[in-house]
């Protein structure tokens, strides 16, 4: 399988099972999707803000619940093998992703595995075993957690950083030198990690270092 990412941006996402996984689901795409879960019962649990539909299709009637919700994606999350099959061929036959989150290991056509995930905005990292062994995931993400702190920042430095040596018309592989300096200083990080220093901060102290040393350089 290989690791993409989609945005979900005004898509819907098509939860049936009202379950623990069910709810899990829901949290997980309901950050950046209109998700939809269609269960007879609910867990006493949270489902962030997905809509929720007290309902209980039979296998027959699953074609139906994709033809109304027009989903990008469904996930098949119920106890019921047979109606977690309907939902699989259902999405099948129209092209739709599928998750069944009772299956691990191999995987059908257009089935998708959703990974476990390690955010620290814009940055994302995700982690997958292709259903084989979850608790290797959530032991891999717990340690990436603390790997990435300040990852977001440094992305926020880079892409800052980058546009102002463009607009000071910086050479390109110079720009492409000042920015793996600053992705590769430890001292960046530290700065960024504990609050010493902001974003802001640092373009300017890298943008001050260039200007000083510009006459330097042949």
């Amino acid at each position: 399988m290989i690791p993409l990412l989609h945005d979900f941006t005004d898509a819907t996402v098509l939860v049936v099972g009202g379950g623990p996984v069910g709810a899990r689901k829901a949290r997980r795409f309901a950050r950046e999707a209109q998700v939809v879960v269609v269960s007879p019962a609910f867990a006493d649990r949270d489902f962030d803000e997905a809509e929720l539909i007290r309902a209980a299709p039979t296998a027959d009637e699953i074609p139906a619940w994709l033809e109304r919700t027009t989903p990008a994606l469904v996930v098949a999350a119920t106890d019921d093998e047979a109606i977690n099959e309907a939902v699989a061929d259902a999405a099948r036959e129209r092209g739709v992703l599928v998750n069944r989150a009772d299956r691990s290991g191999e995987r059908e056509v257009d089935s998708v595995v959703v990974p476990a995930t390690v955010r620290e905005d814009p940055v994302t990292v995700a982690v997958a075993t292709g259903g084989t062994a979850p608790a290797l995931s959530k032991y891999l993400r717990q340690e990436l957690e603390g790997t990435l702190d300040g990852a977001g920042e440094m992305a926020r430095v880079c892409a800052g950083l980058r546009e102002e040596l463009k607009a000071r018309d910086v050479a390109v592989d110079r720009r492409r030198e000042i920015v793996t300096d600053v992705v590769n200083s430890p001292d960046v990080w530290t700065a960024l990690r504990t609050g010493t220093s902001n974003c802001p901060q640092v373009i300017e102290d890298v943008l001050g270092e260039e200007l000083a040393t510009e006459g330097d350089r042949p």
